[in-house]
Order: structure tokens, then sequence, then C-alpha cells
């Protein structure tokens, strides 16, 4: 048997979704599983944003567009079904889809603190929900489905001011998960979880010059990560060489998650 690297990490002719995949972290991953030959659906809100994604990602391989708001219920489903009419089998779902919200805490209204949890936790479980048939065609002893929850190191310990649902709803989206992976192994189903950290996004450079933040502070490593980071990441998760890993939180952070401010 061979243990060459391009058939532990290979992922071509495998379908994934990539929710949020129109950019930033989402991006990066749509783009490490289409330049590596999985077909790969992308949705997002934005059919602008979206629709230009595809585009440049279809250069690379095969990348297909689907407009959803996944924070409703009603959104989630009408987005499971499209898919579903397209596809018989569903080898990755990546739970990427994410919001959040900052305001001191006598300001922060019911309706931001239901929309964090919403996109960030509630989203992941039934969207996973809506595509289980899907996985469970594709999935087999051998080469398991799977699913790929990104939560964030503000799930593991507390970060930044002022973001109390953010924090909660991604440590719920852990815990979350871990429950999925021991619901699901039974079905050849893999759930796992990532906190990426700081990660090197238009999103989080306009932020930083915004706050006056160093970019690579109480990061060990002394630098985000990066489009390699996090598509490496998802490739070793959804191929052979992940296949016999589940329930899971990898941190590709930079050490982030250990940093105590000493």
């Amino acid at each position: 048997m061979s243990l060459a690297i391009n058939r532990l990490f290979d992922v071509s002719g495998k379908v994934a979704v990539v929710t949020g995949g129109s950019k930033g972290i989402g991006e990066m991953i749509a783009e490490g599983l289409v330049e590596n030959g999985a077909k790969t659906y992308i949705v997002a809100r934005d059919p602008e944003a979206l629709n230009a994604t595809a585009e440049r990602l279809s250069k690379l391989g095969e990348c297909i567009p689907v407009v959803g708001d996944l924070i409703t219920l009603e959104g989630l489903k009408a987005c499971a079904d499209e898919i579903s009419a397209r596809e018989t089998r569903l080898n990755i779902l990546i739970n990427n889809a994410g919001f959040g919200h900052n305001a001191p805490f006598d300001q922060y209204a019911p309706e931001d603190f239901e929309r964090v949890f919403a996109i960030n936790t509630r989203a992941p479980f039934f969207f996973t929900q809506a595509l289980l048939p899907l996985l469970r065609a594709a999935a087999t002893p051998e080469d398991p489905a799977r699913v790929v929850n990104m939560s964030s190191g503000a799930g593991l310990r507390p970060l930044g001011p002022n973001n109390f649902s953010y924090g909660g709803s991604k440590a719920a989206e852990i815990h979350l998960s871990q429950r999925l992976a021991v619901a699901l192994a039974a079905e050849n189903i893999n759930v796992n979880a990532m906190t990426p950290g700081r990660v090197s996004t238009p999103m989080l450079d306009r932020y930083m010059a915004a706050t006056g933040q160093n970019i690579a502070a109480n990061i060990p490593t002394g630098r985000p990560s990066d489009a390699d980071s996090m598509a490496g990441a998802v490739l070793y998760l959804c191929s052979r060489a992940g296949a016999n890993v589940t329930g899971i939180c990898l941190n590709a952070d930079g050490g982030q998650a250990l940093w105590t401010g000493s």
C-alpha cells in the first residue's frame, strides 16, 4: 500500500459544500478543494460576491455557486434542497458561514444575540441534518463522509471585548461537533471542528487598521494563518489521511489558543 502524499491527501472526485464560501476563510478552503479536484458548491448570501468567486475558482476546477441565507431555517432548507436536487451524494461539508456582533453588555440587543447563535451554532446543526441523506450516500468505512465546523479561538477562551454571543456560539459549535462525531460515527460520517485563530484576510486587515492592533499580537509563531494553513488543514481532515479522525478540534492558529499573556 502506497503512503505517497498524492494518495493520502487526494480529494479528487469528491463532492463538497462550503458555506460562506465567497470570501475569506471559506474562499481559501473552497479554492483548496477545487484545485485538488473536488466538485465544490460554495454558498453565500451576496450573489455578486458569490458569482465572482465561483468564476475565479472555475478556472481551477469545478465550482458551483448557490445563493443561500442560512440564518433562517427556511433559507437553510431551500439551500439544502437545491444541492440535493443536483447531487446524489456529498463527501465533504464545510460549515464555515459565521457572524459576529460586538456591543457593550448593557446595550446588547436580543435580536443581535439570537442572530449570532442562529448562524454560528444552529445553522451547522440543521444544515448538516438537512444534508444527512447525501452524506450517508457517500459514506463508507474506508472513506467516511466528512463534516468540518469552523469555530474560533474565541470558543476556546474569552477573546476580545464585548463579543458575548460570538464566543459562546463558537464554544457551543465545538461541543456540538463532538456530540455529532459520536452520534454519526456508526454511519461512517466524521465530524470535526477547526479554530483558525487570526487569518490573513481583507476583513482582518481592515479590523486591525481600524483598531490599530498588531495583526500578529498574541500569536506565539508571530504570524497569522493563511490560505495554505486553512486549505491544508481541511485537506488533511477530508482525505484518506484523516479517515480515522473524528471529534477533534484542530487549532490551526499559530498557537494562539495557548497564549496566556505572559
